[in-house]
């Protein structure tokens, strides 16, 4: 991934992700490979397309109603599949869940560990970067997020202990950078962990509280640049 520069967000690198990384068809084509075995659909052009439907489906009606209140025969209705189409990329609804769930995990994952070469030994550039890569990242996925954020008190216990540990892992990664910070003494935090915990919701906020922000008028890069002068005042050492 390259970087580029918006004039919206000062002194902050934005992570420019590739154009059709993040599409539906895109994200649907890795669910395809992590879940193979789930699938008996063997052409990847339809199986792609198929489960792009689905999916949005599922993103679409968790808008209106929970994930648990959805059936089988709403996701055919909105699809147009048929009750043997759906099972042929699922063997029940969990399955779909951990689909879901996995690729949202896997994906904020390998795009915060994908920093640019050289951060690694500015802590408070990587800070910045990490805070609007996830940021930016959101908005190119928001109802993956959205979806994510909130059905998890409805979830089976094992997503649900799947997706509490995705937020452990995102909050390690921040940590990470935070502790550096420390250890060179471009930060004074006490509580690394704890700091990372608290910035999580910030981050979080924008995708789940896109109304609130629309409303006021607020644009993706003031609301960056926001954060990261927030965060830094709060644990910059003066």
């Amino acid at each position: 991934m390259t970087l580029a520069r918006d004039p919206d967000v000062k002194g902050a690198a934005v992570e420019a992700f590739p154009r059709n990384a993040t599409t539906t068809e895109a994200v649907c084509a890795r669910i395809l490979e992590r879940h193979r075995d789930h699938v008996s659909v063997r052409k990847p052009h339809l199986a792609t397309a198929n489960l792009a439907r689905i999916i949005e489906a599922v993103l679409k009606l968790s808008s209106r109603q929970s994930f648990h209140e959805i059936s089988l025969r709403d996701l055919a209705r909105v699809t147009g599949l048929s009750m043997g189409g759906l099972y042929s990329y699922f063997d029940n609804k969990n399955t779909l869940l951990v689909m879901i769930l996995t690729e949202v995990s896997e994906t904020v994952e390998a795009v915060l560990r994908d920093a640019p070469a050289g951060l690694e030994a500015d802590p408070a550039a990587h800070l910045r970067w990490l805070i609007e890569t996830h940021i930016r990242l959101t908005e190119a996925m928001q109802p993956w997020f959205v979806f994510a954020f909130m059905e998890a008190k409805g979830f089976p216990a094992a997503a649900r202990a799947f997706a509490i540990e995705s937020e452990l892992a995102t909050e390690r990664i921040f940590a990470d950078v935070l502790a550096r910070g420390v250890e060179r003494g471009v930060f004074a935090i006490p509580d690394v962990n704890l700091t990372a915990a608290l910035i999580k919701p910030l981050l979080q906020d924008w995708y789940v509280k896109r109304a609130k922000y629309r409303k006021r008028g607020t644009p993706i890069g003031a609301y960056i640049a926001s954060v990261i002068a927030f965060v830094e005042r709060a644990i910059t050492k003066s």
